[in-house]
């Protein structure tokens, strides 16, 4: 019988798991990763498509990730200076985990900012250590960009898992199934009636298909966007068809990890501000870059923590 193998890794001292599971759980139809009895389960898109349980540590210090191998026994992953090909599993595990659950960002001088911001405070207080969980994958942010444009978040997630289901990547570990996201050459080589039966509008398979083709095609990439600083990603992304200024900025902030992008025309981030400052009207443009200034440079954690405000 297999030995549970188990690596640990590093939080910042603000971090709390709870805060964060709190968050993934938003959505009872998420198909790309579940949470049973305070731990959280994902296969990782990564060689071998290993599944990871994370946990916070027993004593206190950091989180505990075990590699789930194929009879449910953990993965026998090797450790530092250990012979074994698991090792290099173990490495890239940690790499991607530390990127989705953002275990790597000082946040303090956002907190200090938000400490005296008004519109800010009240949902930093309530959900300090709380990350900007991120989507690691560029054609997987976009995707679900578009897949959320012009409907409501419950349709999207259903939209997500008919995608998924159809077209992802399925690993069985434990008796437990999970998914991983389709990957852009797969999506590539698809035509529009293929998407059609997931009721996809015509216009969302086209943009699903063309920006699979570019990512695919290596036109588009992560380390491409990463590169510009941000308003010159935001063009780049802009110019792509089916993304708009929304899309972008959305990308910019769950998978480039840039700061100070800010989808200032979201809905989910109009009704935060009128939540805090009890009006009955949307903000108009204007009061909203007003109330911003101070957040100037942290604009996609404060946008992201109004957001959690509204759960």
């Amino acid at each position: 019988m297999h030995t549970r193998t188990t690596f640990n890794l590093s939080v910042p001292e603000d971090y709390r798991f709870s805060a964060n599971l709190g968050y993934l759980t938003r959505s009872p139809k998420e198909c790309l990763h579940r949470i049973r009895d305070d731990c959280l389960y994902k296969a990782l898109p990564l060689s071998g498509t290993p599944v990871v349980e994370i946990r916070a540590a027993r004593n206190g210090g950091g989180l505990d990730v075990t590699l789930i191998g194929d009879s449910g026994e953990p993965h026998t992953a090797g450790f530092p200076g250990e012979p074994h090909p698991g090792g290099d599993v173990r490495a890239a595990a940690a790499a991607y985990i530390r990127d989705w659950l953002d275990l790597d960002a000082d946040l303090g001088p956002f907190y200090r900012l938000a400490e005296t911001d008004p519109i800010l405070v009240a949902a930093a207080s309530a959900h300090r250590g709380l990350r900007l969980i991120g989507i690691p994958d560029l054609y997987e942010a976009i995707a679900w960009g578009i897949l959320g444009q012009q409907i409501n978040l419950a349709f999207a997630y259903t939209l997500k898992a008919r995608l998924v289901e159809a077209y992802g990547g399925r690993v069985v570990r434990g008796g437990e199934t999970y998914w991983t996201f389709p990957e852009p050459r797969i999506i590539a080589g698809l035509q529009v009636g293929d998407l059609a039966p997931l009721q996809l509008t015509v216009r969302k398979c086209e943009y699903l298909i063309h920006t699979a083709d570019l990512i695919s095609k290596g036109a588009i990439s992560k380390e491409m966007l990463s590169g510009l600083g941000y308003r010159e990603a935001e063009k780049a992304l802009v110019r792509i068809r089916g993304i708009g200024p929304w899309t972008a900025n959305y990308v910019l902030m769950r998978c480039l990890r840039m700061k100070d992008a800010f989808p200032i025309d979201d809905v989910g981030l109009h009704h935060a501000i009128r939540h805090v400052t009890g009006s009955d009207a949307k903000p108009p443009r204007e009061e909203i870059l007003r109330l911003s200034a101070g957040w100037r440079g942290w604009e996609s954690y404060a946008t992201f923590y109004l957001w959690r405000l509204l759960y």
